[in-house]
């Protein structure tokens, strides 16, 4: 068979993966796709740097034992933590996603960006090298996301509770502009 024919693997610790793979079908449509979500062990962002790492191994094995040709490591968390591991490990491309420092600083009219994530995210190495990687004037203000994910995954999205936990978290960094 060839590889082309061979599907594109998404994993996620749950459903905000999701997002990700309704893109890649939309602009490939012709591949085939396989999206993993690891609700079990969701959310990643409360777990160490080593959990992380080893759950990335697991969903990229299962993916492999289905042909994978390509992986997408739909989850902040996971591509901050993993990624440098799994590139170094595995015989296959892995595209990652992290938090959207750069763009927020190239767009920043108050040279103050926000970053609202996990903590797994925000205590990471890529976390860390892609902020110190910006221009000395910017400032970012880091908020762990408590709660969030868990909302998220329990179907509880569009709720007063999310509306509350983002109030709380979105309000002291627009206070800071």
């Amino acid at each position: 068979m060839k590889q082309q024919k061979f599907p594109i693997g998404i994993f996620d610790s749950g459903i905000g993966g999701t997002s990700i793979w309704k893109e890649i079908v939309s602009l490939l449509p012709n591949e085939d796709t396989i999206y993993l979500s690891d609700s079990k062990n969701a959310p990643y962002g409360q777990k160490s740097s080593d959990e992380i790492i080893a759950l990335s191994i697991k969903n990229t094995e299962i993916l492999l034992e289905k042909n994978c040709k390509l992986i997408v490591v739909a989850c902040n968390t996971a591509t901050t933590n993993a990624i440098s591991y799994l590139r170094s490990n595995y015989d296959v491309p892995f595209i990652g996603i992290e938090p959207a420092i750069k763009p927020a600083s190239l767009q920043t009219k108050t040279n103050v960006i926000g970053i609202l994530a996990t903590k797994g995210t925000l205590n990471s190495e890529l976390f860390e090298k892609t902020a110190n990687s910006l221009q000395n004037n910017i400032k970012i203000i880091e908020q762990i996301g408590e709660g969030l994910v868990e909302l998220i995954e329990s179907g509880k999205k569009d709720t007063k509770q999310m509306t509350d936990l983002l109030e709380k978290y979105l309000h002291p960094m627009l206070k800071k502009r």
